[in-house]
Formats: C-alpha cells, sequence, structure tokens
C-alpha cells in the first residue's frame, strides 16, 4: 500500500510541476503529453461460508482479498484537434483462502497468494466527427493462473449529442496450472540411479556411495507443473439516449465465448459412493446477458438509478439481476448513495452438492458459484468533491468510499469496503 501510494504522490508532484511551467490560456489546447488525472484505490473484501468447492461443497469458504490500484490519465490534443488519451493501471492484491490449505488433504498447502494486474489503454476522440476509437492491453497473473487480454473499442455520438452508440470486443488468452488435490498426484518414488548426481526428475541429490551410484527420490509434481489454455472472446454493445431533461436509457448486450479448460483442477467432486474426483466441466460455454439502465432526476438533490439484466448461458444458468441507487446531494459537494441489489439463479446443469454425482455423470462439479440462489447486495456511497479540493487541497478533487453486505441463500456472506482517492 505504502509503494502505491508514493507512486502515486511522485506523479502528482511531477504533474504539478509540468503544470506550472505550461499555463494554458484561451482556446489553447496542450500539445504535448500530460498527466490529467491519477486515482489511488484500495479496497477490502472478506466473506465466509460452507461450501468450499476445494473439498468438494463442504468446508470454510473463508477469505480475504486486499487490493491496491493505481490509475492514471494522459491527454494531449494532436493538429487536428483530436483527443488522445493514455490511460494505465496497475493493480496489486493480497488474498487468503482457508480453503486453499485443503489443496494438500493434509491442510498444509499455502492459503495466501498475490495476483498482479497491469493495463493500458489508448483512444482518439473526435469531436467534430463525434467518434472514439480506442485499443489496449491487459494482463493479470498469479500463481496458478496467468491471463493476457487485448481490446477494440468505438462509439459514435449523434449530432444532436444525445445519444451514443458503443462497441467493444476483448479477447483473453490464459494459462491455467493444472495443481490437483494431493491425492491425485503420483507417489513419490525411490529409483537407483548410477553415477550419482542429481535425478532430472526431482532435481534432488540422494545417498549416493563410493561407486558413483545412489538412491533418489523421484516424483512427477517435481518435473514442473503442467498447464491448459482458456480462450474468451467477449463482444459488448451499448445504446445510451437522453429521452427528456429527466430522463436517460441504456441499453446493453453481450455475447461472451470459451472455449479451453474452463474448470479447476484443485475443485474436489465427491461421488455417491464416496469416491473422489477432480472437477470435470464442458470446454466451450456461450453467454448471452442482457440488460438495460435508467437514470431519473426527481429534482435537484435526488436521483434514481436502475438496473436490470437477464443472463442466460448454455450450462443451463438462467438469472435475473436488478438493483436501485439513489444519490442524494447532502450539499452542492458532498452526497450519499445508499444502494441494493438483488440476483437470482438457477443451477448449472453440471452441478450436485456434496456426494450427489455418480459415474453416469459426463461432467460434475460441487462448485457453489453453479448452483441455484438468491443474493442480496446492500451497501452505502459517499461521495465528496468541493471546487476548492478535499481538506482546501486543490488538486485533490474527489474522495468517495463505499461499503457494501451481501447475503445468499447457500450461507455465503461477504463484506467489502473501499477508498477512491482523485487527482487532478
Amino acid at each position: 500500500k505504502i509503494c502505491l501510494t508514493l507512486i502515486g504522490i511522485y506523479l502528482l508532484f511531477l504533474t504539478a510541476l509540468a503544470q506550472s511551467k505550461q499555463p494554458q490560456t484561451g482556446a489553447y489546447r496542450n500539445r504535448n503529453l500530460k498527466t490529467e488525472e491519477v486515482n489511488l484505490i484500495t479496497g477490502y473484501y472478506q466473506q465466509d461460508g460452507n461450501h468450499s468447492a476445494v473439498t468438494g461443497g463442504i468446508g470454510t469458504q473463508q477469505l480475504m482479498d486486499a487490493s491496491n490500484i493505481v490509475q492514471l490519465r494522459f491527454v494531449k490534443w494532436d493538429r487536428n484537434d483530436r483527443k488522445r488519451i493514455l490511460e494505465t493501471e496497475l493493480g496489486v492484491d493480497y488474498h487468503t483462502a482457508a480453503s486453499a490449505a485443503w489443496v494438500s488433504k493434509t491442510g498444509a498447502s499455502n492459503p495466501g497468494g498475490t495476483r498482479i494486474y497491469p493495463s493500458v489503454t489508448w483512444k482518439r476522440e473526435d469531436e467534430a466527427r463525434g467518434t472514439s476509437l480506442g485499443w489496449g492491453l491487459t494482463y493479470s497473473g498469479e500463481y496458478n493462473y496467468h491471463s493476457y487480454g487485448a481490446n477494440l473499442s468505438y462509439s459514435k455520438t449523434s449530432a444532436d449529442g444525445n445519444s451514443e452508440f458503443t462497441g467493444k470486443v476483448q479477447l483473453y488468452a490464459d494459462r491455467v496450472k493444472l495443481i490437483q488435490p494431493s491425492e491425485f498426484n503420483p507417489e513419490a518414488t525411490l529409483v537407483w540411479v548410477p553415477g550419482g548426481g542429481i535425478s532430472s526428475a526431482s532435481r534432488r541429490g540422494g545417498g549416493g556411495n563410493a561407486s558413483g551410484g545412489g538412491f533418489f527420490l523421484t516424483s512427477a509434481s517435481h518435473g514442473g507443473i503442467p498447464s491448459d489454455p482458456r480462450n474468451t472472446l467477449n463482444a459488448s454493445l451499448s445504446y445510451s439516449t437522453v429521452v427528456n431533461k429527466d430522463l436517460q436509457v441504456a441499453l446493453l448486450t453481450d455475447v461472451v465465448a470459451q472455449q479451453g479448460y474452463l474448470g479447476l483442477p484443485f475443485h474436489r467432486v465427491y461421488w455417491k459412493d464416496g469416491s473422489v474426483h477432480v472437477e470435470k466441466l464442458p470446454t466451450s460455454r456461450m453467454k448471452l446477458p442482457i440488460g438495460a439502465r435508467l437514470s431519473y432526476y426527481a429534482g435537484d438533490r435526488v436521483i434514481l438509478r436502475a438496473y436490470y439484466r437477464f443472463y442466460t448461458d448454455t450450462w443451463g444458468i438462467h438469472a435475473h439481476t436488478a438493483s436501485l441507487e439513489v444519490p442524494v446531494k447532502v450539499t452542492p459537494f458532498l452526497s450519499l448513495s445508499p444502494f441494493f441489489r438483488y440476483h437470482t439463479q438457477t443451477a448449472a446443469t453440471w452441478f450436485a452438492p456434496y456426494q450427489a454425482h455418480t459415474s453416469a455423470d459426463a461432467f460434475y462439479t460441487s462448485n457453489y458459484d453453479y448452483s441455484a440462489f438468491d443474493a442480496r447486495f446492500v451497501g452505502l456511497n459517499l461521495r465528496l468533491s468541493p471546487p476548492s479540493g478535499v481538506m482546501g487541497l486543490k488538486r485533490f478533487s474527489l474522495l468517495e468510499l463505499r461499503g457494501g453486505h451481501y447475503v445468499q441463500t447457500t450461507g455465503l456472506t461477504s463484506n467489502t469496503v473501499s477508498v477512491n482517492l482523485r487527482f487532478k
């Protein structure tokens, strides 16, 4: 946290110096790339439950995740008076999951891990034509999972500025390390290696003797963990329009296609006969969410923001999500936004709880993310943005605090809180 915060403050210092040397007057637009905005975001997430997929749909789901994100936004104008925007982001998460310790049947596995996820996006906005074109690259990596992404986006605003169409295509190429529960790993064995040295299978020396030979411990797990690919293509479309001075509406849809290894190799499944197996899921999946967002200005102090989404996929899940957020201006610069979200879904075809699957099932999982459940998420958002700057600091333009509590009918509960500091 300290490291990321110092990076942000350092960049703000450089920005302040650069801007003090390049005053802008009249209609002049800076042709040099300069820092326009910096966001420092810290979040904390905690959950608990008793349906861990690592232990076959039973066992603790205790989890903690602490995240830190630095977002930088740079802008310039080219000779044709088109706006160029460069956005970069660096995120680092540290998480612990009690169930991860049980990848080993002894409970001795490492329950913690770190994820890093940088990204970069470049956009060109043409105000005269009302168009925007952009591309981006992303990466997310931790010990057992690595994801590489690329995206293209395009938007067009109507001549009167009241409507906008946006399209975006994203491609992710992932690699999943095949870390299985310990009982599925080959047993270590002792083998005689003439001439001594170090066994290439285990890279561990054994008890050598005067003849140059020796016994060496070998195990497939010491030869490197194989991985399988997972590819995802996501096409997003949205259309937003101003109906009148009080009402704005947006229509949203996505088409998501996945191919490859779509399960997780350390998720156990227990059959009715008591035998244990590794989760097995189809190698392809299509997802189709369709939604609408509505913003209604109910006077000078209150806004109603409603959202609805219908979701279906080829694994048999059908879901409905509805949310309502009501920002209320306490003062012109301070707003409080209580929010509520409700979600309900059916179970995937391949889901069954602990010891419910049989050998007749072609695919099987006891991951409760694929179960039927209802969920509620309630919370509050506080936003402070005074024109003189937060705490009188001119460049400290925004302080935002958000917290929420989540409850699922499976017994899963979670709490989340985040802090966003914005500097301009």
